[in-house]
């Protein structure tokens, strides 16, 4: 009976709260209903209500981060409203081999074969469809080469949805965190985690200017999951003790108490659980019993990092610190480099991430990034230099090098064996006038048309605020618009920006 009692008071707690957070942010739902300017607009195209279903959730979220939000079926959209706003997110599906769904029709006939310009654009596209069918996800293909042979930029690559892949749209969700500036929303679907351990870690970058870089390396505690370069790691974080220390002492609670049914101890309970609060929050957490405080509190959301090495290797990844404003580490970089030890059990999937994987067939590969964004880059050229491919040329760009130059000795062992043909690298800071990535593309015009040319393959790997945009409109100028969209569709320029 007393279960029973517990129960029904960990719903009614839920509710509560639940009906709080709605009210808080009714405000800003009416701007969804176009009662305000929205930032951001959002249209959906929907044959049986999924697509439609995914653009309520993506509005709530860009809502309760507080950016405002339009939401319209693509029918009533066109591209002079599309003109007028800075950012544009697209849900949509594809019926039957590659169609359009029907409530797109119209504005596939009247709007996709204009002339009109969206140079100041920016667009994510979700692509929702089936891979049994030949064309898949066939009209999220012709919305993204029509947008980008109309100059607008993508914030990311186009993601595909393979009938309701839950890694794919929690990937989404990743980039709409990045678009709004927070990662406290819950996780549509909580990806299945496997138990690794953290076997060792070392600082990439002693010196920098930067934030801390480190290159960590796990091992599978379980059966190990295989992935292949371009793939994700999706890492479950851990608060820190003093973080879970400290709000239980505010609550006037003990870490010993019992936190739920299995006999976990509270302060096991917090260790994934979002414990981000306002003075409100605080107020409405004060006295709950400890089963009833951690079923009321949200787990954390997953964090993804690129993967830097091949399964043989076992699994290496390279992580930034991240700082909030008030010099707290961000969930995932702290739980990773700073919180866990050597040792210590990490929650850890592996996602597939088709769009960044290299084409099947043997092609030369352009890789360009920065920062972190070497270990996508890296396992990219581990992948086809093992596979017996020796013509690569690496862009990358960081600080200084006599303190951020990741696997240098690495990158110029292959570089000297003739393993990787051209190596470019922007040191920013290394002289007067600071040169990056994007400045030694223009430089290499000639160059790069020619292995264009002979079918090369395009590999972005970093950041999608500063370095991946400023690197497509580089890549733009050299070959154009509709070239760039090209070698889009066909899978020689591929993504992977965070």
């Amino acid at each position: 009976m007393s279960r029973m009692i517990l129960a029904g008071l960990i719903i009614i707690i839920y509710l509560a709260l639940s009906a709080w957070v709605i009210r808080r942010h009714h405000k800003k739902k009416l701007v969804s209903q176009g009662t305000e300017r929205a930032d951001v607009l959002l249209a959906f195209a929907s044959q049986t209500g999924h697509a439609e279903q995914l653009a309520v959730l993506t509005s709530e979220m860009l809502l309760v981060a507080g950016l405002p939000v339009q939401v319209k079926p693509l029918f009533s959209v066109t591209t002079e409203m599309l003109s007028t706003f800075r950012r544009v997110l697209f849900v949509v599906s594809t019926t039957g081999e590659g169609d359009a769904p029907e409530n797109a029709v119209d504005f596939m006939r009247a709007e996709m074969h204009g002339t009109r310009r969206l140079d100041t654009l920016e667009y994510g596209l979700l692509a929702l469809g089936d891979r049994r069918y030949s064309n898949f996800c066939g009209f999220g293909h012709l919305l993204d080469t029509w947008l980008q042979q109309s100059h607008a930029l993508p914030l990311f690559d186009m993601i595909e949805v393979d009938d309701g892949d839950a890694g794919a749209l929690r990937y989404w969700q990743s980039q709409l965190g990045l678009l709004t500036g927070s990662t406290a929303t819950t996780d549509w679907n909580t990806p299945i985690y496997q138990s690794w351990r953290l076997k060792d870690r070392q600082l990439l970058n002693p010196g920098s200017a930067g934030e801390a870089v480190y290159h960590l390396k796990l091992e599978a505690l379980q059966s190990s999951e295989s992935w292949q370069a371009g793939d994700i790691a999706e890492i479950g974080p851990r608060n820190s003790p003093e973080t879970i220390t400290k709000l239980l002492s505010v609550l006037g609670l003990q870490a010993e108490a019992v936190g739920n049914e299995y006999g976990a101890t509270l302060s096991q309970c917090l260790a994934d659980r979002s414990l981000s609060f306002s003075a409100a929050d605080i107020d409405a957490l004060r006295g709950l019993p400890p089963k009833a405080l951690v079923a009321v509190l949200k787990p954390l959301s997953h964090r993804e990092y690129s993967i830097a090495s091949l399964p043989h290797e076992g699994l290496e990844l390279v992580v930034r610190q991240f700082r909030h404003e008030n010099g707290q580490l961000g969930h995932g970089s702290g739980w990773l480099t700073e919180y866990a030890k050597i040792g210590d059990e990490v929650a850890l999937r592996v996602r597939r991430n088709i769009a960044f994987h290299a084409p099947a067939n043997a092609t030369p590969l352009i890789l360009i990034g920065s920062g972190t964004g070497i270990a996508g880059l890296r396992a990219h050229l581990k992948a086809s230099i093992g596979a017996g491919q020796h013509r690569h040329w690496l862009f990358f760009g960081e600080r200084n090098k006599a303190h951020d130059d990741y696997f240098g000795s690495e990158l110029q062992g292959w570089h000297q064996q003739g393993l990787l043909t051209r190596l470019d690298i922007a040191w920013s800071r290394d002289q007067d006038k600071p040169i990056y990535v994007q400045d030694m593309i223009r430089n290499a015009v000639n160059e790069l048309r020619m292995w264009l040319h002979d079918g090369a393959t395009i590999l972005v790997c970093g950041s999608a605020n500063r370095m991946a945009p400023a690197v497509h409109h580089a890549l733009v100028e050299i070959v154009g618009d509709k070239a760039m969209a090209t070698l889009a569709a066909s899978g020689r320029y591929r993504r992977d920006v965070y």
